[in-house]
């Protein structure tokens, strides 16, 4: 009995090891199993780990050619962008290539699409390596630089932009603000393209949000079809709605975007440092922005110098003065309540002088004097002898048609433009405004010039005064034709905007902006351009593991 028992027991521990031995197993192929789970998701996280330092490399390098180009530079970076640093246990090494030299191209993609520019194309190559496992990614990126010349936008503001007119108006261009873009109407107004802002859209005053401005505000889709921003309960739809970028989408296709929708703030690099207005300052102090520097004909303080072929300075002011191509007068304003006191300068007599500027750019200043305006006038100026462009740090204004006749590529940059009907009489300046009745008058060039700023207490007038009024224009249309850009806050022409007596009455406006700037061959002179980025293809590649 004792002998079976004890081999039963033997049997019975040879059962207890077996199964010890199949637990082990098991236990050994669970443990071998988990830790190559764990390699492998340690490996993803490194492939993970390194492709996301591979795109620093690549934006770094995508930052340093964005800040070139706003620096004001011209050509490509010298040297390229091209790096290595760690980040961690990680080393990412990027380089970049040039594609060689700018060409113009109309940009297919984005906000921008249907604009020319002259392009600069990179190819960036990003590789990041992790020192332990050697995973390392490779990212490739062909990056583009666009040079866009402002003057094919409609209209183009570096601060918000308000349109909000009593009228019928309607846009015929682009319309971007670098900021708030305010919409409204007490009639109707009419967006037919791109409509932008880099910050955010609304409908409505600024100055008075309460003011529903119950007329209707439309912008074409995608599809060139007006697509209205009132709702159909009566409420309208901008970027208040909680909605705000998937309706906005719906309904217009992506011609309508702000921040929501990525838009982005467009920089001027013909400013290297400072602010926009410095490109109409005088070019003393160092200010190497300055219109100044570039000018073929310079008119300051009462000296006229004139760049011949040879490119130097002649003193050409006596022949300026005694055949009266400048002279001096005064008016009121009454905007400003001040005195003006204008260079006024004879274009039909420029035109025939012999010192028109041969590179197209004239550039005139005048001392300020305390208690009076200072100003440049253009008179008789119905027709350029060719394209011009002219800058003055000083309030401008024309006096009755200007390029009306043969339409030249022109364009007027100050610190504000007046517009001055073919009626004006300064001996009426200074009268009531039933004494000051313009007359239908043209303008037909692109302007960059200033602003006031509108409150919570007061409107500065909008895009609709944007050019500003000193008559009674009841019944009088000012047609004007080209395109409407504010850059900065007016430093000397700074009097509050009010509508009626004694300031002025609104004329008819039939504006539109001019196509022909769609045309490179028809810039004016000097036209300033906006810098952006474009990442335009994209390729990722493990190179190890």
């Amino acid at each position: 009995m004792l002998k079976k028992l004890k081999n039963e027991e033997g049997f019975t521990l040879l059962i207890f090891l077996s199964l010890l031995l199949m637990l082990t197993l098991i236990g050994v192929a669970a443990v071998m199993t988990s830790t190559t789970d764990v390699n492998i998701a340690g490996n993803d996280l490194k492939s993970i780990n390194t492709f996301y330092s591979a795109e620093a490399g690549l934006e770094k390098a995508i930052a340093q050619i964005r800040a070139h180009y706003t620096s004001g530079a011209t050509g490509p970076p010298n040297p390229l962008p091209s790096d290595s640093f760690d980040l961690g246990n990680t080393a990412i090494i990027y380089s970049t290539v040039d594609n060689g030299a700018a060409t113009l191209e109309t940009l297919t993609v984005g906000a921008y699409k249907g604009l020319y520019a002259m392009v600069k194309s990179f190819t960036i190559t990003s590789r990041a390596k992790d020192q332990g496992t050697q995973t390392e990614t490779k990212i490739e990126s062909d990056v583009k630089d666009a040079l866009v010349p402002i003057f094919q936008f409609a209209v183009f503001y570096e601060q918000d932009l308000e349109i909000l007119p009593g009228p019928n108006m309607t846009l015929g261009g682009r319309v971007h603000s670098n900021h708030d873009l305010y919409l409204g109407s007490r009639a109707s107004l009419q967006c037919d393209s791109w409509t932008t802002a880099a910050g955010d859209i609304y409908h409505g005053r600024k100055d008075n949000p309460s003011d529903d401005m119950t007329g209707d505000v439309t912008i074409k889709d995608r599809y060139g079809t007006y697509q209205s921003m009132k709702n159909t309960d009566g409420t309208w739809l901008d970027s208040n709605d909680p909605a705000w970028v998937s309706s906005s989408l719906n309904r217009w296709g992506g011609k309508v975007q702000d921040q929501s929708h990525g838009m982005t703030e467009l920089n001027l690099p013909v400013v290297v440092s400072g602010d926009p207005i410095d490109m109409i300052k005088r070019a003393s102090g160092g200010n190497t922005d300055s219109y100044e520097n570039t000018a073929g004909l310079k008119i300051v303080d009462g000296q006229v110098l004139y760049k011949n072929a040879s490119d130097v300075w002649v003193d050409v002011t006596s022949t300026f003065t005694s055949t009266s191509i400048l002279t001096t007068n005064s008016f009121y304003n009454y905007r400003e309540g001040k005195t003006v006191t204008a260079y006024d300068i004879d274009i039909s007599k420029l035109n025939t002088s012999g010192y028109y500027p041969r590179n197209g750019i004239l550039y005139a200043s005048r001392n300020l004097v305390a208690g009076t305006q200072q100003a440049i006038r253009l008179k008789n100026g119905a027709e350029l002898a060719s394209p011009l462009t002219v800058a003055t740090n000083n309030p401008l204004y024309t006096l009755g048609n200007y390029n009306s006749v043969n339409k030249k590529a022109s364009a007027l940059f100050t610190d504000a433009l007046t517009v001055l009907s073919t009626n004006w009489s300064d001996a009426n300046s200074d009268k009531s405004l039933s004494n000051r009745v313009a007359n239908n008058t043209t303008v037909n060039a692109a302007f960059l010039t200033g602003n006031s700023q509108t409150t919570l207490s007061h409107y500065n007038g909008g895009l609709e005064n944007l050019p500003r009024f000193l008559e009674t224009w009841s019944g009088k249309t000012f047609t004007y034709k080209g395109s409407m850009v504010d850059l900065w806050f007016s430093e000397q022409a700074t009097g509050a905007w009010v509508y009626g007596s004694p300031q002025y009455e609104a004329p008819n406006r039939s504006w539109s902006f001019d196509t022909d700037f769609l045309n490179p061959a028809n810039l004016p002179p000097g036209v300033p351009q906006i810098n952006t980025v474009l990442k335009v293809s994209w390729v990722q590649r493990i190179v190890s593991q």
